[in-house]
Parts: C-alpha cells; structure tokens; sequence
C-alpha cells in the first residue's frame, strides 16, 4: 500500500500544500527579480547573501542548467509568463553560448561576455545540461531542444562510458581527451568514477526518457540502477559511497547525509519512470534503509547535519540548504512507502527548519546554509552551486505528491 496525505489530517494537508506552493511561487521569483543580467543575454554568475551580484563573475553550465529546469517545470504550476520567459532566457544562453559547436557537448563555464572561461566536459555538467533541456521540451515542444538533450547524451555514451569497467569517468577536456584533475570542485576526491555523478546522470537520462522512450536509452537507466545496487550503495550500513578508481575500489568512508536522502528516492523515481518491476521493486526495499541511515545524520531541531568522516569520528557541523531541500521528500518518500509516521514527522521537522533557520525571510531564497550556532555561512546565495534546483524540485516533488 502506499499512503497519501489523505491518511493525514485533511487541515494540516491544506496548510501545508498552501505553504509549498506559496515557498516555490516566492523562489522562482528572486530569481526572477536578482538574476537577470541585463547586460547579456545571459544572467549573473554570483549573488552574495545581501543580494548584489558580481557582474564580472563566470556563469556555470550547473547554474545555467538548473535555471532551465527550474523553470521549465515550475511555470506548468505556476503558470506566471515571467517564470515562461525566464525559461525561454536560459534555453537560448545554453544554445547559443554553452553547446561547444565544434568538438560537441558543452562548457563548463562562460565569462560574462558569453566568451568560455572553462571549456572542460565535466559529465555532471554535460548531465545536468540535458535535465533542462528535456523539461523544456516538456514544456515547449521545441525539437531543438530535444535534439540537442539526445546529442548530449550521445557524446556521454561516446566519450565518458568506460566500456571495459563499467560506470562513466568524471571529465574530459574540450575536445574529450584525458585530463589529469578530474574534481567537480575543490573539495573533492580526484577520481575516475563519483556517486554523485552517476546519480545525476541517471537523473538526467530518466527526465530524457519521459520525453524520448528509447530502448538503448533504457537499458542505459538499468545499467546506472545496477552500479548504485552494486557499488554505490553499501549494504551493510547503506550510505553511499561517493569515490572510486576505475576498478570500483572505494577510495574514501566519507557519509554525506544529503546524498544518502537523495539517493533514497531518486532512484526509485527512476525505477518508475522506466517501469521495470524488478527494479521498482528492489529501489522501493532499498529507500527505507538507506534512508534510515540518512536519518542517523538529522538532528534533534530537525535539520540535517552536512557530512560525517568515520575514520576521524569527525561531524562537520554545518546544515546546508539543498540536503534540507532533500530531506523533505526522502522522509515523505520513506512515509509513503511505510505508513509509518515517524517519517512523516521527520519531514515536518524539516521543513521547520527550514522555515527558521534555512529560509532568508528579509531577502529572500534560501541561505546556503548554517552552522551549529545557526550562523549564517557566507557563501553565495545564488551561483556556480546555488541554484534554484534543489528546493524547487523539493517543493514540486512534494506539491505531487499531496496532490494524489
């Protein structure tokens, strides 16, 4: 059986259902109103917590992307022409500036005059860029846009798949030839194969295959299912394991909670959309544990604690906003699944949270995070990795879903 709010009480699930929609509409409208640079085509690369951009910063195809998708499938509930033409603004960036018209795929970063700034092909990016573009395919039916969605995924299944090993290689240069930093960013592990972008490319492949069904296709979402069964998720204690070698050995015991949530139902999701039984079947039994385990990373007010490094039994103490974002639907998820309440609460818990402590009620968005005495980090508001992707997707995701 899965339960829907209907097994909640029918008042609570009107006010919440009114909150959600009310956080999504004011969302997309910051972006609306900051991010638009109105002297490029294009929109500001950086905006700081008091809300002035940095006209001189580089926009990333992570960003860019993002704002495609965000619009593209938040103005079908919004039904706002500014959130339309937002959309409109980000698809013609991408095609006009970001696709690489001579060695194919797509730049990870453009300066401000539209000129590129970072031309390698990070597969995250290249993911990310096809997630948009099939949204708004969904919205528009423009066939550009779905040409250019297939085209990336073709130049991933020709340039970054690892036929002999398996699983696909974090970056390329420009022109697809080998590169020695392979990072997504400075934090990171530099390894061949990362949890976090295969999650994103079958994130992408899934949102491909709602609007272009193709078999080959599929078998590539069964293929992505079967590497997160068989190395990303640990069955022991069901984290994720995030860094890898070309030989799929674990290069690191970092948790990342945020990760773990996400995980939890994302691919189930992905399961569903390409309506394998078996599949749906072994996701929906994996979501609860890996969930619980997720759980062991909340926190007694409700937010969810960054990451944990057990070697050291070190915690870093600090609540970003996206694993909030993916809080709220892994906890509903895992309540839907269960019937069990406690997950329903947790999901409550959450969204409190965010109200006070994650939600900028002065200027608007969201804060990229706080630490553990709920100062706020001093980090972008909106920019390379702040985007409205996380919490929109969060809020759309869980608007659906009362909706059943």
């Amino acid at each position: 059986m899965t339960y829907t709010m209907e097994h909640i009480n029918p008042g609570a699930r009107h006010y919440l259902h009114q909150e959600l929609r009310a956080e999504l509409e004011a969302i997309l409208n910051y972006w609306t109103l900051y991010a638009l640079n109105p002297d490029t085509e294009g929109f500001y690369g950086k905006i700081d917590n008091e809300n002035i951009p940095d006209a001189t910063a580089p926009t990333g195809l992570v960003m860019c992307s993002r704002i495609l998708w965000a619009f593209s499938a938040g103005v079908s509930m919004t039904e706002n022409q500014q959130h339309r033409e937002m959309a409109d603004r980000a698809y013609h960036y991408i095609l006009d500036y970001f696709i690489d018209k001579e060695f194919g795929g797509a730049f990870w970063s453009l300066q401000p005059d539209g000129q590129p700034s970072d031309t390698k092909k990070q597969l995250y990016g290249q993911a990310f860029c096809i997630y948009g573009l099939a949204e708004y395919f969904r919205l528009t039916g423009e066939n550009k846009a779905l040409e250019s969605a297939v085209d990336l995924y073709a130049h991933i299944e020709n340039n970054g798949f690892d036929k002999v090993k398996n699983g696909y290689v974090e970056a390329f240069a420009r022109d697809w030839s080998a590169l020695s930093d392979l990072r997504l960013s400075a934090k990171d592990h530099n390894e061949r194969k990362t949890m976090n972008t295969h999650l994103h490319v079958i994130e992408a492949y899934a949102n491909l295959y709602t609007v272009w069904p193709d078999e080959g296709l599929k078998e590539r979402i069964r293929n992505l299912l079967g590497l997160f069964d068989r190395y990303f998720i640990d069955h022991t204690d069901f984290h994720l394991r995030l860094f890898f070698d070309d030989d799929w050995n674990c290069k690191t015991e970092l948790r990342s909670y945020g990760h773990d949530i996400e995980a939890a139902w994302l691919l189930q999701q992905c399961a569903v959309i390409i309506d394998d039984r078996d599949l749906i079947g072994k996701f929906r039994e994996l979501a609860v544990p890996v969930t619980n385990a997720a759980a062991e990373g909340q926190d007694t007010d409700g937010g969810l604690w960054y990451e944990y490094e057990p070697a050291g039994d070190k915690l870093i103490r600090e609540k970003h906003s996206w694993p909030q974002a993916e809080a709220l639907v892994g906890f509903y998820n895992a309540w839907q699944l269960t019937g069990d309440k406690k997950y329903y609460q947790h999901c409550l818990e959450t969204w409190v949270f965010i109200r006070q402590y994650i939600r900028d009620h002065k200027k608007g968005e969201w804060f990229w995070g706080v630490y553990e005495d709920y100062t706020v980090m001093p980090e972008d508001k909106a920019g390379f990795w702040k985007c409205p992707y996380h919490n929109s997707r969060a809020l759309l995701e869980l608007i659906r879903r009362i909706n059943l």
